[in-house]
């Protein structure tokens, strides 16, 4: 890998702390734990899926617009200073929540979530500006592969805190606070060599006043929808399975809370799950050069299919110790294909767009999935309220595997 390569990769071993950390392990439990005080735990875990839908509510509002105003020369990095600057900002203060302050604690993670999507939207944007067509499969796999096996050693550390502070059911409070400082700090860091080494190849040049453009631009590409057919295609069903992957990982958490799981074992199990993601993602990125990107993103839709599946049937598994046995056997299924459905999706829509206009076609691809990453944690929270029941909720969200799978059959990948 070249010095920009490499720089790009680093990247994601410094933004995946935050979704190991923020999104998916520790920031739930102590949400559940601390924030939301006296709360039910379906009302807690409905609130934690409003919050995350809001987050990709604003998000996908502000993602096209700023994505078509970055593709302007120099204003690609900008932007990705910009989201980066407001995401480690956030997460530093949320260790200023305390108990019971649920509100306080789900503004600052939502806006602390934004920060860290908006710095993404430039970051794959990159993708086209970083490498050629041809090795874009293999190094959106290493971004994936080294972010999940890199955020393991912060999150080593904050375990290592935490359970030197004595953790048993619950987790310590000043110890999982510091834990996001680590966080944020990591975040920084693995960000510097992005910021000096990443450079915008790709651009087009203004005329005139660029936000005027923008949207000109923005308004001219939903009109030559037929021109750009397979890439609208690919996003319908991006939409739909994408918002399944992100909400089991939002989610999933909250859910192993409900189920009985103690912190302890859901830290571990995450632990685990990024250990195994991080040669799966490897893989998937190989076995796509020997098959095609396409089936493999059916094979991960399989896969998740199953987990969720299984993931329905828990909470009616009486034998405590096959209950135990199926809930790793869920987190064997996640991580073997967690890396490789989110960074072959990233470089097969990077091979299906125009380099010139990546930051704005990376804008639609990010306002379809945080748009359905509104849909899957809303869904869950509602039919979880409803019901009463988590389970149903996580089988509302197999239903968009399944379409995801359907419209993916209709995308010509020649």
């Amino acid at each position: 890998m070249n010095r920009e390569e490499i720089s790009w990769v680093l990247y994601d071993v410094g933004n995946s702390a935050f979704v190991l950390v923020m999104i998916t392990a520790l920031m739930p439990i102590f949400f559940k734990d601390l924030a939301a005080g006296s709360m039910s735990a379906a009302e807690s875990t409905a609130n934690w899926g409003f919050a995350n839908s809001a987050a990709s509510l604003i998000l996908a509002l502000l993602a096209p617009i700023l994505g078509a105003m970055a593709d302007y020369k120099k204003r690609k990095k900008r932007f990705f200073l910009f989201f980066l600057v407001l995401g480690i900002s956030f997460t530093l203060l949320l260790p200023l929540v305390g108990e019971s302050q649920w509100l306080l604690c789900l503004a600052l993670f939502v806006v602390a979530r934004v920060g860290w999507a908006g710095a993404n939207i430039f970051y794959d944007a990159f993708l086209v500006d970083v490498t050629s067509r041809e090795r874009m499969d293999a190094l959106s796999s290493k971004g994936f592969a080294y972010g999940y096996i890199g955020s393991v050693i912060p999150f080593g550390l904050i375990l290592w805190l935490i359970f030197s502070a004595g953790m048993e059911d619950s987790l310590p409070v000043t110890a999982t606070k510091t834990g996001f400082v680590i966080v944020a700090l990591w975040w920084f860091v693995f960000s510097l060599p992005a910021i000096n080494n990443l450079r915008q190849v790709h651009f087009i040049d203004s005329t005139g006043s660029e936000i005027r453009q923008s949207f000109r631009r923005l308004v001219q590409t939903v009109k030559n929808i037929r021109k750009y057919r397979q890439v609208f295609l690919f996003l319908a069903a991006y939409f739909f399975y994408i918002d399944g992957v992100g909400t089991i990982i939002s989610m999933s958490t909250v859910y192993g809370r409900d189920m009985g799981f103690g912190a302890t074992l859901l830290i571990v199990v995450l632990l685990f799950i990024q250990i195994v993601a991080f040669p799966f993602a490897l893989l998937f990125g190989r076995l796509a050069s020997l098959f095609s990107t396409k089936r493999l993103l059916f094979v991960g839709i399989f896969i998740y299919c199953l987990a969720t599946l299984l993931a329905f049937f828990l909470p009616v598994i009486g034998d405590p110790s096959l209950k135990l046995m199926s809930f790793w056997c869920i987190a064997f299924l996640v991580a073997s294909a967690m890396g490789g459905i989110q960074a072959l999706s990233r470089s097969f829509f990077g091979k299906l767009i125009p380099a010139e206009k990546s930051a704005e076609f990376f804008g639609f691809y990010n306002i379809f999935g945080r748009f359905a990453a509104i849909g899957g944690p809303l869904m869950m929270g509602i039919v979880s309220r409803i019901t009463g029941q988590s389970r149903w909720g996580v089988l509302s969200i197999m239903v968009l595997f399944v379409l995801g799978g359907i419209m993916l059959t209709l995308v010509d990948d020649n």
